[in-house]
Order: C-alpha cells, then structure tokens, then sequence
C-alpha cells in the first residue's frame, strides 16, 4: 500500500494515492465534444481541483458530490495552481477501505475528542438517571440512532460544526447540567433527558453525508418539530410512559432556543426548560467564540470585529497559575 498524500503535502509530478471529500462534480465537455469530470476535492488540510480525462462516463457513475473518494493519479500545474489528474476514482467506504487506512475523519474538520469515549461517556450518563421512564426514552433513541449521533455536527455553520459536534456539544451541556441541577435544585433527570435529546431531531433535520446539508424535513419543519414528534413516538414504545412527564419533556425540546425576551411560545415555564436554554445558550456561545479565535488571521492580541459577535475579542495569552 503506497503512503497516503493530504493535500496539504502534494507536490508538483509526484504520484498521489489518497482519499478525498468530493466538493464538486461537473459532467463537461472538451471543445471537441469529449467528455471530462471537473472535481474539486478536499480534506482536513485543504481542498484542490482534479480533471479526470480517460473513462469520464464510467467514473461519473461511480460516485456523488458529497462521497469520500479513493484516487489514484498525478499531481499537475495549471495556471499556476496544483491539480489532480486522476487515473482511477472511486466511492470510498469504512466496509472497503478501511484496511488501506480510509478515515472519514481524515476528510473534514473533526471534534478533537474520540468519539468512542465521548459515547462512552454518556452512556455513564444515562445510566446514572434514576427515573426509569426517562432513561429507557433516552437509552432507546441513542441507541437507535448511534451511528449518526457519533458523527453529526450540532449544526451546519453555527457551533461544534464539525464532524462528532454533536456529541461534544451535548456531553459538554450534560457535565455541566449536572452541576447546576444540584445547584438550583432542579430535576437532573429532567434536565439531563432535555439537554441529550433538545437535538435529537437533527438527525431528521440534516443529510447523512460528509458535508450534511438541510433536508426537505429540516428546511420545512426543524428539528424543534422533529424532535419532539421523534420523542413522543419512542415514547408510545415504553409501557405506561406518564403524559405528563412526557408533556413536560416536550416543553424542553421546543423551547431549548428560547431566551427571557423570546416569542411567548419559547418561554421557558419550568425551572430545568429555564436551565436547558441557559446551558444551550452559553455551550453555544463559547463554542463560536473558540472557533473565531481559532481562525482568526489578524496580528497582535485582538481579533477582528468582523465576526459573530461583532466585537474585537481579546486573543492573548494568560499567564496560568502557579
């Protein structure tokens, strides 16, 4: 197996065998009527055009825009820019290439925790509640849905916006909910069953896909919705599940967006909903105000204003404590 090439490490006339993100895929033709592939392809060090010239038909229907791609091929130069003259390609997946070391999180930004360990953290979680209904509600829709729950993000463009954000987003609001329900006397059980379920409905709401876009549901409902109708079907599956704790649980999920000045229907009307929004809130926040920082480009000890908070935020080393 010859060695894998990022993109960031691919030089000019050098074979490259590696796997990518398909970005973009255009059919076109030549000026004399041949068929080519146009692609741009990425991964977590950068992005880079590719042509494929021989076999375009017969590659075409191989993959989509949005697959992990194997390639074999040819770095070249045009226009003073590197690019990939691709002899073979190919949908790439864990079943098929996992033994010629294909990571999808090779392919896109990702959460810098294991996601096996952030599971298994909140598995401990879970397994700590004490209110049976709640924990069999939570355990079965984690279960059921396991697979997308370790690789989502907890949103497109806003925070944890990277491969595995959801789980980090939600372990990180449930290490601290912990805490503040002991604090201001709320029901753990509650709050915790708010904080691992208040975005259960992404997975409706977002594409399965390395790059996941807004489905129809998503753009049309929300995950608000979403969620919520998952949350009461999983609960008709639980013998005698409590209306009214299943009520007070859908009163979590659709108002988690909510805040003191929102709309009357988002107002939080209990204590764990008021801490759920608090918590969504502030994990949220800090989370964007780490990734500006992160990608801030300007000199000195301040970022740009030109950012979500539309403030100049203050990147300066601290001295830590002794």
């Amino acid at each position: 197996v010859k060695k894998l090439v990022p993109i960031s490490k691919l030089i000019t006339d050098a074979d490259v065998q590696g796997f990518y993100l398909c970005k973009e895929k255009h059919l076109r033709k030549t000026r004399t009527g041949e068929l080519y592939l146009d692609l741009t392809l990425a991964d977590a060090t950068g992005e880079i055009g590719a042509k494929v010239w021989d076999q375009a038909q017969e590659f075409n229907e191989k993959f989509e825009q949005g697959d992990a791609v194997a390639v074999r091929g040819r770095v070249d130069t045009f226009q003073d820019r590197n690019q990939i003259i691709v002899g073979r390609i190919n949908k790439a997946t864990e079943a098929k290439y996992a033994r010629y070391g294909f990571k999808p999180e090779a392919l896109v930004p990702t959460s810098p925790y294991d996601p096996v360990r952030m599971w298994a953290s909140l598995v401990t979680i879970i397994q700590k509640m004490e209110n049976q209904f709640l924990k069999r509600l939570v355990s079965h829709l984690y279960r059921k849905h396991k697979n997308r729950l370790m690789s989502m993000p907890a949103s497109i463009s806003m925070h944890y916006r990277y491969r595995s954000g959801y789980l980090e987003h939600v372990l990180s609001m449930a290490k601290l909910g912990v805490t503040l329900a002991k604090h201001y006397s709320a029901d753990v059980d509650m709050l915790l069953s708010g904080i691992l379920l208040h975005g259960i409905g992404k997975v409706q709401e977002l594409t399965d896909a390395f790059m996941p876009e807004y489905s129809d549901e998503g753009n049309f409902i929300g995950h608000s919705v979403l969620g919520r109708d998952m949350v009461r079907a999983a609960a008709t599956e639980i013998k005698d599940f409590p209306n009214d704790l299943l009520l007070e649980l859908e009163h979590l999920i659709m108002c988690h967006e909510g805040g003191f000045d929102s709309r009357y229907r988002n107002r939080a009307r209990t204590k764990e909903a008021l801490l759920l929004q608090a918590l969504d809130n502030l994990d949220t926040k800090v989370s964007v105000f780490n990734r500006i920082l992160a990608e801030d480009s300007e000199d000195g000890g301040w970022t740009s204003r030109r950012n979500y908070f539309g403030a100049a935020l203050y990147k300066g080393d601290r001295p830590e404590a002794e």
